[in-house]
């Protein structure tokens, strides 16, 4: 494979851009930390990328004091546009200098140190497609990791900070996401006022009964459907076990309108029972198919053998196939939990007695121009937390469920 003029373009281009995003990285990151406004400059960040690019570079086969020299004249490039243009990151005159001092040691370290990692395959002059294509791919994956990252964790963090504070606070500053720690227990007044004041006790209650009740019956449905789709030979099979997702097809807004219609026909509107019963009308599908792809897998011999025993299909069922689904069932459930817990236009839509609200629902009607807006921040957090741990607990169960039918035998 033939060498490629870009050894020395490649380092400078990739170290331009992810100095910048660095740099808006160190910006956000502060500002919220601090309530101090901070802006990355983005011809400065981009010139002090390029250099840190070209440096970093493999010797080569330079000699040390050459690589020395080309880094230190190139140096003044960054420097004239600092002093023309200013920094790369810009305080706004209220912003204090320990706060800028900090947000560059962060902005310089998250530049430096992962460019020598992106660029260590990339070779001072000429390089191959092979190692071009590494330092790109090195480059791209950093990138995903600090943007997935970012975009999950900063409103994430925006809605913790806010539901820490007190009216006052948001009135005056609404973009100050920093907290006052000599508060100390203070700082949860918010959530004490939503358990005493809003009755955010039964709203958990009831939508951790009603998702246990979801999991238990799509189960119930799932695992027959699934194992006959499966193994089972009958006429038809083959369209329902196509069809089985049409459903999610239909967008639900589609259907609120005759859900709404029936349930209040038939008195199930503003029910429990009533939400147990359209909760697994969304979540069996999905559970079918989830399960028909893992049962496809099971080596049919084990069955076969139970069946010569004397066990009868139930039988060879409950003590064969479900012992050896379990990794599936689990991450089955896990996901039918979620999606229960986290259903919010079936409940909004049939549920108006505040005490028969689940904890969507809940939330939701704390959107009110009456309620202090810390107050809702403080409900999505309830509604968010739990849910988190419990995935991040059973992560690896439902990672190996949904994994463990993909390959047959």
């Amino acid at each position: 494979m033939g060498a490629l003029r870009i050894g020395y373009v490649a380092g400078p281009v990739i170290g331009a851009l992810w100095t910048f995003v660095m740099a808006i990285l160190a910006c956000v990151v502060f500002s919220f930390a601090s309530g101090e406004g901070l802006r990355p400059l983005m011809l400065p960040s981009l010139v002090m990328g390029a250099w840190l690019g070209f440096i970093w570079l493999p010797d080569g086969g330079r000699p040390r004091a050459q690589r020395i020299g080309w880094s230190v004249a190139v140096a003044v490039f960054p420097v004239l546009t600092f002093i023309f243009l200013g920094l790369a990151i810009e305080g706004a005159p209220e912003t204090s200098i320990t706060t800028q001092v900090i947000a560059w040691i962060f902005f310089a370290v998250a530049s430096a140190w992962p460019l020598e990692v992106m660029l260590r395959p990339l070779p001072f002059g000429r390089a191959t497609r092979h190692e071009f294509e590494d330092a790109v791919i090195r480059f791209l994956t950093s990138f995903g990791y600090v943007f997935f990252t970012a975009i999950v964790a900063i409103p994430f963090y925006v809605m913790v900070m806010t539901s820490l504070k007190n009216q006052s606070e948001l009135l005056q500053n609404p973009l100050d996401f920093s907290i006052d720690l000599s508060k100390g227990w203070g700082l949860f007044r918010s959530y004490s006022e939503l358990f005493l004041d809003f009755n955010f006790g039964s709203y958990l209650l009831t939508s951790f009964y009603i998702s246990v009740i979801t999991v238990v019956l799509t189960l119930l449905f799932s695992i027959p459907g699934a194992y006959a789709v499966a193994l089972l030979r009958f006429k038809g099979r083959q369209a329902f076990s196509r069809s089985i997702l049409l459903i999610y097809m239909v967008p639900m807004i589609v259907l609120a309108l005759p859900i709404y219609i029936v349930f209040s026909m038939t008195g199930l509107r503003n029910t429990i029972f009533g939400i147990v019963l359209i909760y697994p009308v969304t979540t069996i599908p999905v559970a079918l198919y989830m399960l028909q792809g893992y049962f496809r897998g099971l080596p049919a011999e084990v069955e076969e053998a139970g069946l010569m025993d004397g066990l009868n299909r139930l039988q060879v069922i409950w003590k064969i196939t479900l012992p050896l689904a379990l990794p599936a069932l689990a991450s089955v459930s896990l996901y039918v939990f979620m999606i229960a817990w986290n259903e919010f236009l079936l409940a909004f839509m049939l549920l108006d007695d505040p005490s028969k609200f689940t904890l969507t629902r809940g939330i939701a009607s704390l959107d009110s121009s009456e309620i202090p807006r810390q107050h809702l921040m403080a409900g999505a957090v309830i509604a968010t937390v739990p849910i988190m741990a419990l995935f991040l607990g059973l992560e690896r169960f439902m990672t190996k469920g949904l994994t463990a039918g993909s390959v047959k035998g």
